[in-house]
Order: structure tokens, then C-alpha cells, then sequence
């Protein structure tokens, strides 16, 4: 039987899918809201990058992550987030 013919996989499939979406609105509504930020950052003279909030941040995380992401999958993800939204923003 193919992967296209079972039922499991498909379901399994259209469910990644559905996370996906997901992810992709959580990322843009998060390019959204730091892009107010930086905003209003800079009209009131605030540094745009704020490295111990985002060391902070790695750290939460770490601690409310209830897995199977690891420790060290946090924080690339994480940081590759925070890049990932800094350079949108400045787009």
C-alpha cells in the first residue's frame, strides 16, 4: 500500500499541515506585535534589541517547556526566532 493510501498517514499528514498553519499565524503575529515594539522603541529613544529581555526569554522558556523539545531545541529555536523576526521587521 502506498503512503498516499493510508488512512493514518493521511490524517497524520493533514494534522502536521494544520500545526503548520498554525505556526506560520504565531510567527507573523508575533512579527506584528514586535514590530509595534520597535516603534514605539524607537519614537521613546529605546534600544530596538534588548539582550538580557531575550536571555530572559531562552531561560522562561526552557523552564515552561513541558517537551519532548529538549533544553538546547529551545534555545535554536528560540534564537532563531528572535533573528528571524528582527530581520523581518527591518525589512
Amino acid at each position: 500500500m502506498s503512503t498516499t493510501q493510508d488512512s493514518f498517514v493521511t490524517a497524520a499528514r493533514d494534522e502536521i499541515a494544520a500545526l503548520d498553519v498554525r505556526l506560520i499565524a504565531t510567527i507573523n503575529a508575533r512579527i506584528r506585535k514586535v514590530a509595534e515594539l520597535a516603534e514605539y522603541k524607537q519614537d521613546h529613544g529605546i534600544a530596538f534589541v534588548d539582550p538580557d529581555r531575550e536571555a530572559w526569554l531562552v531561560g522562561y522558556l526552557k523552564r515552561v517547556n513541558g517537551g519532548p523539545l529538549s533544553d538546547e531545541g529551545v534555545e535554536e529555536l528560540i534564537t532563531y526566532v528572535l533573528d528571524l523576526v528582527k530581520r523581518e521587521v527591518n525589512r
